[in-house]
């Protein structure tokens, strides 16, 4: 017999086989004897009371075994070189892209600007440690993209392109933690992350398809309004049946080469605001109602969002127990995001807070058309570098001197290695950006007991949150409404906002390929 049924435990029993069995059994009105295996469905916490609770969903086996199951990457076999498509970007939407055309018998041809996860690892010491920007490898350019070394955080909101499941179990086969797959909000961690993309990678090669590091996309291949290949490194040409672009958010360059292709774009709102760090004790006390916190809850985080003047002001890649990171893709700006360790086990905790914008907000840069909203993002990342002294070090404020607009004398330590210095980021941000945070962090104030606190630094510039352009396609095909066989993906083309949404892409974009190119 098999049974779904729900457990409300405490931490401590949650962390325990054998409280587990025992509160099963007793659920199900049989002997623990009787139980042949229990498989989670799903865990969550509930923190609404002063006694937090882990909430289970589970399948249990009553007298009865779990069917075997079958690898994803067991279903896959290796494809020959007479059908091919190129993929531009080896991040989640590329790499998932692939695999989806290998189920399909089509060989991908990846390209990668950046290098491969464990090469990458030295140019984000250089960026950390030495403020030197490498434009083709860092934090966000790279095998497996930004997500890879900024937290490997697993939630989505998008559920129609495919199911997400699917995702996180081809996550599991290559060395993600199987909890992943029933977790609320799973995660894997920047020092897990880089083995499951070298794994993926791995999974790619071993079944035919090509992947070629250091070979940044120059230029495309275009004829007749028809996307014939693409030019590497400004000397080699490939041409394909088709090209499926998977570049990032920030690979800006592209948009460049698209528009001296005559390639259509569309301006697309963004957003772009501070990266605010607190204490992590705080943010626990301030979620859990306990101090210090059970040792079998993890780091606590939050969501936050709110308007104002109808304009949205949220929370953006909170990241509980980590640490901020510089994360800017080319010399003379200075752009941060978070991320956070496996264990989330840093002392601190942060969350971008960033305000929504609008194509129309900025019709100062109408003479930009469709790349106003990147020229905005360019030009407020250079104004943030330009304020300092040359390096990654970031301007920062308490929170509380930012609502009230003044300078503050002393700031509390960050996790943020390049270091942080005083400043009045109340004025370098532009001005829509200050009002809307400062009024939107005195309302979290009020809701959140704690939130708005002198112990939290703000720290400038979050502005890498989504692509501030899209690329615009078919919504059946998945081709460019004017170039055929360019198959715009992923987050840089606009179509996602995170790993999982950027594989589910990859893969819807992968299937429209085969259906309608072979």
């Amino acid at each position: 017999m098999i049974k779904e049924i729900e457990l409300n435990c405490t931490p401590s029993e949650a962390a325990d086989s054998q409280s587990i069995e025992r509160l099963v059994a007793s659920n199900c009105q049989i002997e623990v004897q009787e139980i042949n295996s229990i498989e989670y469905l799903r865990r969550s916490i509930d923190a609404r009371s002063k006694q937090p609770k882990i909430i289970l969903r589970l399948k249990v086996y009553i007298n009865e075994e779990p069917p075997e199951r079958e690898r994803a990457i067991d279903q896959l076999s290796r494809v020959g070189s007479k059908r091919q498509v190129l993929i531009v970007g080896a991040g989640p939407a590329g790499y998932f892209a692939a695999m989806e055309l290998i189920k399909a018998g089509i060989k991908p041809v990846i390209f990668e600007r950046g290098k491969d996860v464990q090469a990458r690892r030295r140019d984000l010491r250089a960026i950390q440690q030495e403020g030197v920007v490498n434009p083709d490898s860092n934090y966000c350019f790279g095998e497996g993209g930004a997500g890879t070394y900024s937290d490997g955080k697993l939630y989505t909101g998008s559920k129609k392109r495919g199911p997400v499941k699917q995702i996180l179990q081809l996550l599991v086969d290559h060395g993600a933690n199987p909890d992943i797959l029933f977790d609320a909000h799973p995660h894997i961690g920047s020092n897990k992350l880089p083995q499951v993309i070298q794994a993926i990678r791995e999974t790619i090669q071993k079944m035919g398809g090509e992947i070629h590091f250091q070979a940044r996309v120059s230029d495309f291949i275009v004829h007749e309004g028809v996307m014939r290949g693409v030019v590497v490194n400004d000397e080699k040409e490939f041409l394909s049946e088709a090209v499926i672009l998977a570049t990032g958010h920030s690979a800006r360059d592209i948009f460049d080469l698209m528009g001296k292709n005559k390639i259509r774009l569309e301006a697309k709102p963004f957003a772009m605001g501070i990266r605010i760090e607190h204490p992590q004790a705080l943010i626990d006390t301030m979620q859990y109602h306990q101090k210090p916190r059970d040792a079998n809850l993890p780091a606590a985080s939050y969501k936050m969002v709110t308007q104002v003047k109808n304009r949205g002001v949220f929370s953006f890649c909170m990241c509980p127990g980590g640490l901020i990171v510089p994360t800017a893709t080319a010399p003379g700006e200075l752009v941060v995001n978070g991320m956070s360790m496996a264990k989330r086990d840093s002392k601190f905790a942060n969350s971008g807070m960033v305000v929504a914008i609008e194509p129309d907000d900025l019709q100062e840069l109408k003479r930009f058309a469709e790349l106003r909203c990147l020229q905005f993002q360019r030009a407020v990342e250079t104004a943030v570098f330009n304020f300092g002294d040359g390096s990654q070090a970031a301007p920062a404020q308490r929170m509380t001197d930012f609502v009230k607009g003044t300078l503050s004398d002393k700031l509390p330590s960050s996790s943020y290695i390049p270091g942080i210095y005083s400043a009045p980021l109340h004025e370098i941000l532009p001005g829509r950006i200050t009002e809307s945070l400062q009024i939107a962090f005195k309302q979290f104030g009020k809701k959140y007991r704690g939130f708005l606190t002198e112990e939290a630094n703000v720290v400038g510039l979050e502005s890498r949150t989504s692509s501030p352009i899209r690329i615009p396609r078919d919504r059946e095909k998945c081709t460019h409404t004017e170039v055929d066989k360019l198959y715009p993906c992923g987050e840089g083309a606009g179509y996602a906002g995170g790993i999982i949404s950027a594989a589910l892409d990859g893969q819807l974009v992968a299937r429209a390929v085969a259906a309608r190119e072979f």
